[in-house]
């Protein structure tokens, strides 16, 4: 399953981001309200982890947002002690849950198993193009059935094409989704992923548009010829 957190505290978020990967969850991060915005509403996610005192956005805008957008995902906010109006607000705003700060992580944990007990089969987990079908819940591909074996970077760069079926995304754009601002954006990493994934899913699904980007077309996805 895929989580997302979004805590600007950057010690608390690895704490939480740490805790959930040692309890086997796939998990992405954000520092503030814009990338945490964008994230929820463009990417999968099995639950979303949100603080509510956010720079750039705070987390009632943030989650009002994604319910404006028809985003789903079940949210647990993380309030402080003494502001009971952020639980109200939250709760307002489309919140499933929420934890008091300081927690124990234990409690996180629980509050996050039980969550998703509850919404479990409530959202689609698989996308298909063609013979690809890639899972967000196991995080797994397949191709024709069985399974394929990526890296991380490759499973996120695949399923951000997936999910943008039919777009042509540009270089810069899976840079920004796939590391942080620092990344050196003259590097051909991206290129070297794409040309990774071609020759394990060996489909034709990936186009490249010369000086714009990559495009998986809806009807793409069959044998590579």
């Amino acid at each position: 399953m895929r989580l997302l957190v979004v805590e600007d505290d950057r010690d608390l978020n690895r704490q939480v981001v740490s805790a959930l990967e040692e309890a086997g969850y796939a998990v992405d991060k954000a520092f503030d309200g814009e990338e945490g915005a964008f994230l929820g509403e463009t990417e999968p996610y099995d639950c979303i982890i949100l603080d509510m005192g956010l720079p750039k956005a705070d987390g009632v805008s943030v989650l009002s947002g994604w319910r404006r957008a028809q985003v789903k995902t079940p949210v647990i906010i993380l309030t402080a002690r003494d502001r009971w109006s952020d639980k109200v607000n939250g709760f307002d705003a489309g919140a499933d849950d929420y934890v008091t700060k300081p927690f124990h992580m234990e409690e996180l944990l629980a509050r996050v198993r039980a969550l998703l007990r509850r919404t479990a089969g409530h959202a689609t987990s698989q996308i298909s193009v063609g013979t690809v079908v890639l899972d967000t819940r196991s995080g797994r591909v397949f191709v024709d059935g069985s399974p394929v074996k990526l890296t991380s970077h490759e499973y996120r760069l695949l399923s951000y094409l997936m999910h943008h079926t039919g777009r042509v995304v540009s270089r810069a754009e899976l840079t920004e989704h796939l590391y942080d601002q620092d990344f050196d954006r003259d590097s051909n990493t991206i290129e070297v992923f794409v040309g990774r994934l071609r020759k394990k899913l060996a489909v034709d699904l990936i186009q490249t548009v010369r000086g714009l980007g990559y495009l998986i077309d809806a009807g793409a996805g069959g044998k590579q010829p």
